[in-house]
């Protein structure tokens, strides 16, 4: 095995992964790995088990640790529960804040050991989740790919502590999500400046989170989708309707997985949906904190897609029968949010608003049947959206999340 060595930074720990072979004539990728709330970096990567993955595929791995003491000069670099601070304002800005510290980190590795510019990559889980979004917009120089698990989209809250000291608009969007996704996709737009380029993301969420609504990481989806559609010269609305859609069992555990192509025909996103799973790292680790050790094992997958651009082995795979998708079918089963995991029931399928995804402009995208064998949703689970009616006369946005979590605490 390699090092996993300790260092700090202007006041704040990160540890490093080195592996074993590592030779000071090669260049060799890097994987920013950030952690949720009440992990550090020791519990993160035994729970994902990156390290080891590391040692094989030969990376190196940057775990920062947001287990910081307060500062007053610095109240946006602490967090009690050892949360990244991702709604605030001064930590959502290039050279500010986490993403400053985060990038500053990268710099000082790269003094240390020989780093491939062009494979730097970041990953997170919740907190560490919705920070590895906002790294990839406000360093899309930087980043040439993200792992978004369980996390929220770029610029969902804004938080000013003098006014809401609790942080209750991060909570708020935690359970409900954003009122329009596609206006944090102009923002994140707006946000990279004259570094923007398209970038390639993954998104894990467990179907059963009660913690950050898994509609969320359908709304990460689309600010992406949006982001990368306006840097690709488009205008108005991206079209958010997935190139395949398939649900398959891995290790115990059913999955939906969506792959959106852009306009060069490459995989640019994919969502994984995981069923009954909660707020946790899909495939992980017990050793870890907040892991479930059962479903698709995420760490292998986001490597794998960041890197390799490859897909996950066939061996480990079990195929479902196949039929094709038509139109914005999207499978989506969030849980009510009164309700733990162990209380849901084994399908619950929920109507989404059709504002929500509603698609202005047509991207290109193949069929389900020109990209890979077509997958079969099953019929109570399959959701059909329809584009909404554009006149003024239509339910208003803010309107919309409110009535979802009225029928989602019905049922």
């Amino acid at each position: 095995m390699g090092e996993f060595l300790n260092f700090i930074y202007q006041g704040y720990k990160y540890k490093l992964y080195v592996p074993g072979e590592y030779h000071v004539e090669k260049q060799y990728p890097l994987l920013v790995m950030l952690h949720g709330c009440g992990q550090n970096p020791d519990d993160f990567a035994a729970g994902t088990n990156m390290n080891e993955l590391a040692e094989t595929e030969k990376f190196l791995v940057l775990y920062p640790d947001m287990n910081h003491p307060l500062h007053p000069r610095d109240p946006a670099g602490y967090n009690p529960f050892g949360c990244w601070n991702w709604f605030l304002d001064k930590n959502q800005h290039r050279g500010e804040g986490h993403p400053k510290l985060i990038y500053e980190m990268i710099h000082e590795v790269k003094s240390k050991y020989r780093i491939d510019s062009n494979k730097v990559y970041a990953a997170g889980l919740s907190a560490g989740g919705s920070l590895a979004c906002i790294l990839g917009v406000t360093y899309p120089d930087v980043f040439h790919g993200i792992g978004i698990c369980s996390g929220l989209a770029y610029d969902a809250a804004n938080v000013f502590f003098l006014t809401d000291p609790l942080a209750e608009e991060a909570k708020t969007k935690m359970e409900k999500g954003v009122t329009d996704p596609y206006e944090c996709g102009n923002s994140a737009f707006q946000e990279m400046g004259e570094n923007r380029k398209k970038m390639r993301v993954i998104v894990f969420h467990g179907i059963c989170d009660t913690t950050v609504h898994p509609i969320n990481g359908l709304q990460v989806i689309t600010q992406w989708a949006q982001t990368n559609f306006l840097i690709g010269g488009g205008t108005g609305l991206a079209d958010v309707t997935p190139a395949m859609v398939k649900s398959d069992m891995i290790n115990g555990k059913s999955y939906t997985r969506h792959v959106y192509y852009d306009r060069e025909d490459e995989p640019l996103l994919e969502l994984w949906m995981i069923d009954q799973m909660g707020h946790t790292w899909s495939g992980g680790n017990p050793s870890g904190s907040y892991t479930d050790p059962s479903g698709p094992k995420a760490t292998e997958i986001i490597w794998d897609f960041l890197n390799k651009h490859q897909q996950q082995p066939e061996e480990k795979r079990i195929e479902s029968p196949v039929k094709q998708l038509r139109g914005n079918t999207v499978k989506l089963l969030p849980p009510p949010l009164d309700q733990s995991p162990a209380e849901l029931p084994a399908t619950t399928s929920v109507q989404l608003p059709a504002d929500n995804l509603r698609p202005s402009v047509t991207l290109p995208v193949q069929t389900a049947a020109e990209k890979s064998t077509e997958a079969e949703v099953h019929p109570s689970t399959e959701i059909t959206m329809e584009p909404q009616d554009e006149s003024p006369s239509k339910t208003p946005k803010k309107n919309l999340f409110s009535t979802l979590l009225s029928k989602l605490r019905k049922k």
